[in-house]
């Protein structure tokens, strides 16, 4: 019936392949490090540690006795458990970095999530100036306030 039924089967896994890419580019894996969901979550939203470069979670991890602009200072155990994970979660710790490696060099090291080229190309696009000004966001770094499921990895708008 077809000419080479092994071409066909390949480019309807690559299709299909593409697809579920697509949809799971949203999706990041949920923060299950009970230490860094209590610590880090106590302020604020446990972000997964994709969301940066290794360098980024050293510098941030490095800086806590002045976290944007707070004492967020802990113990050097907790310290080291926390800059573990976040580390070896990094966006660039795996072959497949997603999107928040994409515009960075292999030197840069953003501390805010926000200032990533992935995070402004995606927000400067969708949302409107006038939201950030809603008193419900107060933050740019308050993804729960329109990504209700964020807290589980799931940034998909739809």
């Amino acid at each position: 019936m077809f000419a080479n039924p092994k071409l066909y089967l390949a480019a309807g896994a690559l299709l299909l392949l593409a697809s579920t890419t697509a949809k799971a580019d949203e999706r990041y894996s949920p923060v299950r490090d009970q230490t860094v969901i209590k610590e880090c979550g106590a302020c604020h939203m446990a972000f997964q540690p994709q969301m940066l470069p290794k360098k980024s979670w050293e510098l941030i991890m490095t800086g806590l006795p002045d976290h944007f602009g707070e004492d967020a200072s802990l113990d050097p155990k907790t310290v080291n458990h926390i800059r573990t994970y976040l580390t070896d979660n990094a966006a660039d710790s795996s072959w497949w970095g997603g999107k928040f490696m994409r515009g960075l060099t292999k030197t840069s090291a953003p501390l805010r999530i926000t200032n990533t080229p992935y995070w402004v190309r995606e927000h400067n696009e969708e949302v409107p100036a006038r939201a950030w000004k809603d008193p419900r966001v107060k933050s740019k770094a308050n993804c729960l306030a329109c990504h209700s499921r964020a807290n589980n990895g799931d940034y998909d708008d739809d």
